[in-house]
Formats: C-alpha cells, structure tokens, sequence
C-alpha cells in the first residue's frame, strides 16, 4: 500500500485518438498541443491540478510492448524508469466508449503494474451517435477500478474525475484480471528468483522478444538475460503450442470479453457522414486528387492570403524606423553608430522577418483546422500508398507533415514509428518539408522576382510557384527516402494500422489556441536568435569603418557643396552618401568575407552578399532576410527610390553594372533553402532522437550537398530559358 505525498504524480495514459490530451488540458488548464489523429503527444508533459496533484501526460499508445521510442517512454514513465523520476502514484488510463474492446487492452496492462488505476471513460457523446451506450457502474464493477464518464471537449466528468482520483491515491494495488495461473506467471516466478526485477518488467521481457523491456532486463542485470528469456519463451511454447504474446492475447481478450457483457448495448443506426465522406476523401483516385488539390490550395492562399497584412506589418516598422531617425535628428548621435544599430541592425533586422508572420499564421492556421476536423488521418492512409513506392509507410507522413511547420516536432513525432530503420530514414528526410522558416525567403523573392500574371485566367503564377516549392521539398524527400530504404537503411516494408477517427467540427478554441502558440513561438524566436544575429550581422558590417573611405567622401560633399546648389546639391550628396555606403560595407569583416566565399556561390548566379546571407543563416534560416535587410540598409548602392528590401534587391547592381537579382537567382535561393538544412535546432534534435552525431552530420551534409547542386541546376537550366 503507497501512502499519498504532498503533491502525488499521476500519469494519464490511453490509446491515440481517444482525447487524452485534451483531458490533460481540461485536468490541467496548460495549452498542450491537441490534434484529431494518433501520436500527436510524443513526449511527457507535466501540469498542475490544483495543488496536489502533478500529472503526466504519457504518449499515446496501444499497448504497453514497447517497440517504438514512444511505447518505452510510456511504460518506463509508468514503472518509475524514466530519467530518475519517481513512479507515478496512480494511472488514468482514458478509453474510447465507442472501442472498448480494443482500449481495455491497455487497461489490463496497466492494471499488471500494480499502481491504483482510473479509467475515464470519454468521448461518450460520439459513442452515442454510433449507437453505442456503456454501463458505467457495471464496467466498473468487472474491472475492480473505479471507472467515471468524461466529455473532456466539453470539461463535463472533471470533477468526478479529480475526485475518483484522490480518493484512490494511496489505495491497493488493482486485482490481476486473470482466473488462476498462466504459463507466463510460471516462467516470471523462476526468473525472479534469480533477477529480482519487477513482475511487469519480467512479463514484458518474457512477451515481447526484443522489446524495450527486454533492453531493460539486459541492461540491469547483464547479457545472461537475453539467453534466459529466449529459453523461458522456448519452453512456454513447447508446453502450450503457443508463443507468449499469442497467449497474453488470449488471456487479455477473454478477460475483456466477459468483462463486457451486458455493459456495452448497441442499437442499429444508418451509415454515418464520417463513412459516406470516406467513400469519396479516401478513394484510391478521387481521395488524392482531393489531398493535392486540397494542399495546392492551401499553399497559394498562405501567399495571397496574407498580403494586406504583411503591408499593415511593414508599414508600422518602416514608420517605426522614421520615428527613430527623427529621435536622433539635430543631435549629435546623428547618423552615427548608435542611430545605425537601431534603424539598421534592429527594426530592419527583426522587422524583416515579422512581417511574415500573417503567412506563418495562416499555415498553421490550415494545418490546425485539417488536424482537428480528423482529415489528417485520411491523409496518412492516402499517402501510404505513395510511401511504400520509397520504402517507408503511412506511418511516415505524420511526421512529414508536421515538418510543414516546423522540423523539430516532426522529427519528435517519428517516435512513434515502431521499425527502426524507417524511423532513422523518417528523421533524414523530415526536414526537406518546407517549414514555416522558410515561408519569408519564399514570398519575398517571389513578390519580388516572379511576374504577377496568371494562367488559365484564374490561377496565379506566384502562388503556383509558392506551392511548387513546398511540392518539390515532397518529391526530393521522396526520392531521398527511396535510396536511403534500397542502400544505407535496407529492410523489409512495416505494416501501417491507423484508427481513423470519426470526423468532427473542429473545436475554435483549441485551434486558436494552436495557431496562438505558434505564432508567439515564432516571435519569441524573432526577438531572441534572428534579434541576436541581427545585432552580430550588423556589426559585421559596420565594422571596422575605413578611415580612407570616409575622409575620400566627406571630401567629395566639401567639394559639391562648393560647386552646387538646390536639387543638385542634394542629388549629388544622395550618390555621395550611396557609394560610400557600399564602399564600407565591401571593407568591412562582412564584405572580406564575402568576398572570399564568392567564387564558391558565384556558379549559383549569387554575389557575395546573397552567399553571406546565406551562410549567416545556417543557425537559423529565417535570418536570411534579416540578413539582406541589414546589408542593403548598410550598403545601398543602386539609389533605391524605397527604402524597403525588394525595392533595394532589385535595384541591386553588380561591379559591371548587370542587375545581381533576377528570376533565375532568385529561383536558385528558393531552391537551395528548400532543400538545406539552414537549422542548428534541428540538427541538435536529430542527435538527441537518434543519439548519434554521425545521423545528424550525414543529414546536415547531404543536404547542403543537394541544396547545392539543386541550386546550380536550377540557376543554369533557368537562364538558358532567360529566365
């Protein structure tokens, strides 16, 4: 019997689908993520309820055999073997009430482990539409644990909920839901003589062959361990005629059979609107044009969607910048380093890339709408089959997906991938999606650069040119999957299973919410790493100030304001201020090395400012046009009419006086961040999930490679086209 502490740990737990997390945030009041498709929770979060209760919130999973990463930190979670934390002091294990049959399963496992359980029994609103009712009390009465009704959509059940769990906080251990002795219990009994390990780890280490229970037992207690669990499986198998995980099945599916009978009562309804829409959304044809029609349309809106936003956006800094200079005017600060770093360095720094933020809204805000509404799942099933062409599954697209926002949480995602090999192949390729990061170089080089017309009267060239990069991250990571699966990473095609969920009106608060987190995700990102960078790429290009160039200049103003007058005066001191503009900034340590790094990025159609923009960048790609911003602020060469970056990039002039900037680069520096890993974070969290440098260093360096040679490709082939 464990005796309640101060603040007692409770761990949440359930099968993919069933409304744990959005449990988690009704018990909690935290904004965790929720979406309407499995293995959104990847990792253990913790909240508060009330004062003494912490509660965790477990990933998603069907069973406690633990294969893939996630099904171990779930189990590990539950046994108090995870990072030194200590046990929790009871489960809530959160069940569908229209899949009883298949999420008691887990009910029973957890019951195994000998801590107080809860089940919650949720999303009875959807059984009912299904024509499925549940007899609370009975259930409960066959489980031996205390069993309580929840809408946690709706935060109905919560207090009972709360209050089933304080109330068994510190209570017995649950009964084994098994009639007499089994040959798993005979086999965990003589191993545990010798290995005094628990009864569930030594059960899990006897059922599942490789599992991470296995890993486990190894670990604690030495190689001998693998030889005496293949022996204990050996002889279960000659005495029965059955393997153990045959046998736990068995056991557990009688268990569960008897336990609902006269529970559950089902009364015939007609065909749903979830199945008449699955006829058309997932058809084999019909299905994916819908998807890839669906994901055009949702790539050209992000781009014309968010336009008069972006103007609001850029008018408020530019006046912002305005102000500043008129802080500094008739003072002595004037035009100095101080009034440089602001205008220059920060507000254009940091304003370039918020501007984008309306773009990186509207992303997640589509992406939030199609999770919740349940599509996102139809979308796996429909991918599957464009999957198993490379090698991997439908189990893939997920993570996929969830790279479209940002890499870090779809490279977390692939935990869920059970199969090693395709999980390490999912983590290599996850981060060519085209992330929110990449959204500002994407619109503003094609604002800039990409004629604004359209074809078949309707569809614009921009927008199609938007999707066409998002598109062409799909069809390389594609590729890239195929021959990672045929060399480095060969194996055997893994079996997809997934739950389609019922489709359901998307709840605004949780997608707000979503779209809220994201959003200030991205300008807490904006004010701390791109404000940094901003600061050091400005004083890069600022320093060291040529003595000789600025004595030559000042000089030439002595002398035009001896000869001229009126608008000619000004005119002639506007080139004056120009060319000494970019005479500083060639001098200073930004342009030394760039200047060095041009013959490398030349072949791309780049000059040494786009390559220095660029290799500032890898840290963080968002801070390319933070980069460029503070280069052409510091260096003005072409006499740009505005002072915004388009106009300065257009504007721009190479040494010969040929334009720097046209289609053909400009499609070359969409191309080469389409397919560069311009990410620290994300390396860093591929050697966190695959813990190894040496994954993390083969992707960093094959897609820079290929970032490269896509490039140059693409900067040849479009100006042979006179692009």
């Amino acid at each position: 019997m464990r005796l309640a502490t101060a603040v007692s740990r409770v761990a949440l737990i359930g099968n993919p689908n069933t409304g744990k997390t959005t449990l988690f945030n009704a018990l909690t009041g935290l904004n965790q993520r929720v979406g309407n498709y499995p293995g959104v929770t990847v990792e253990v979060k913790t909240g508060r309820c009330g004062e003494d209760l912490e509660v965790l919130d477990l990933p998603g999973t069907y069973s406690l055999a633990a294969f893939s990463p996630d099904e171990a930190v779930a189990a590990r979670a539950l046994i108090g073997d995870l990072d030194g934390s200590p046990g929790p002091d009871l489960a809530i294990v959160v069940v569908d009430a229209a899949n009883l049959n298949r999420n008691l399963y887990l009910v029973t496992q957890v019951m195994d482990i000998g801590i107080p359980v809860v089940v919650a029994l949720n999303m009875g609103d959807l059984a009912e539409k299904a024509g499925i009712t549940v007899d609370a009390k009975m259930l409960s009465g066959k489980l031996g644990v205390p069993v309580v009704p929840t809408l946690a959509s709706k935060r109905e059940g919560i207090v009972s909920l709360t209050a089933a769990v304080r109330a068994g906080i510190g209570g017995d251990r649950p009964a084994t839901p098994w009639n007499g002795p089994s040959p798993l219990e005979a086999e965990e009994a003589k191993l545990a003589k010798i290995r005094p390990a628990g009864r569930f780890l030594l059960r899990r280490g006897i059922v599942d062959a490789g599992g991470s229970a296995e890993e486990a037992l190894i670990a604690r207690y030495g190689e001998s361990v693998r030889g005496a669990l293949a022996a204990a499986r050996e002889r279960i198998k000659e005495n029965t005629g059955l393997a153990p995980a045959a046998i736990e099945a068995k056991m557990r599916y009688t268990f569960i059979g008897e336990a609902l009978a006269g529970v559950v009562d089902r009364r015939p309804v007609g065909r749903s609107f979830t199945d008449r829409a699955d006829a058309v959304l997932t058809h084999r044809i019909f299905g994916t044009a819908i998807f890839v029609l669906l994901l055009t349309g949702i790539f050209m809106s992000i781009f014309s969607g968010a336009a008069p936003f972006m103007d609001l956006i850029e008018g408020v800094f530019d006046n912002l910048g305005e102000l500043v200079i008129g802080w500094f005017a008739g003072s002595a600060l004037e035009g100095g380093m101080l009034e440089s770093l602001i205008v220059d360095g920060a507000i254009a720094g940091v304003g370039g890339v918020l501007v984008f933020l309306p773009q990186i809204l509207i992303l997640f805000l589509f992406l939030a709408l199609l999770e919740d509404c349940g599509y996102l799942a139809r979308a796996a099933f429909l991918m599957d089959r464009l999957l198993r062409f490379c090698g991997l599954s439908g189990h893939s697209f997920i993570p996929m997906l969830s790279s479209f926002a940002c890499a870090i949480p779809g490279i977390m995602a692939a935990r869920t991938i059970g199969d090693r090999k395709d999980r390490i192949t999912t983590i290599l390729v996850a981060p060519l999606m085209s992330c929110s990061a990449r959204l500002p170089i994407y619109a503003i080089m094609i604002a800039a650069f990409v004629p604004a017309v359209t074809v078949f009267g309707f569809l614009s060239v921009r927008g199609l040119v938007f999707a066409g990069m998002y598109f062409l991250g799909i069809m390389v990571a594609v590729a890239v999957a195929f021959l990672l699966k045929k060399t480095m990473l060969k194996g055997p095609p893994s079996t997809f299973v997934m739950e389609l969920p019922p489709y359901r009106l998307p709840a605004l608060r949780t997608v707000f919410l979503r779209v809220y987190d994201r959003g200030k995700a991205f300008v807490m990102r904006a004010g701390t790493i791109i404000f940094t960078m901003s600061v050091v790429i400005w004083a890069l290009g600022y320093f060291p100030r040529s003595s000789d160039v600025l004595s030559k200049h000042d000089a030439d103003r002595e002398v035009a304001a001896a000869t001229l007058s009126g608008d000619d005066l000004a005119a002639r001191i506007a080139e004056i201020d120009s060319l000494e503009s970019g005479e500083l900034l060639r001098s200073s340590a930004l342009g030394t090395m760039g200047r060095a790094i041009e013959p490398v990025v030349e072949p791309l159609g780049w000059d040494w400012k786009i390559g220095m923009a660029a290799i500032a960048a890898f840290p963080a790609r968002e801070v390319v046009i933070s980069t460029l911003s503070i280069i052409y602020d510091l260096g003005e060469e072409g006499g740009a009419d505005e002072g915004n970056l388009i106009a300065a990039m257009t504007a721009s002039k190479r040494e010969d006086g040929t334009p720097v900037f046209s289609l053909a680069v400009a499609l070359s520096l969409m191309v080469f961040f389409a397919l560069c890993c311009q990410c620290g974070a994300t390396v860093a969290t591929i050697r966190r999930e695959l813990n190894s440098w040496k994954w993390a260093g083969f992707a960093f360096t094959y897609m820079t490679v290929l970032a490269y040679l896509g490039a140059l490709i693409t900067y040849r082939l479009a100006s042979a086209l006179g692009a």
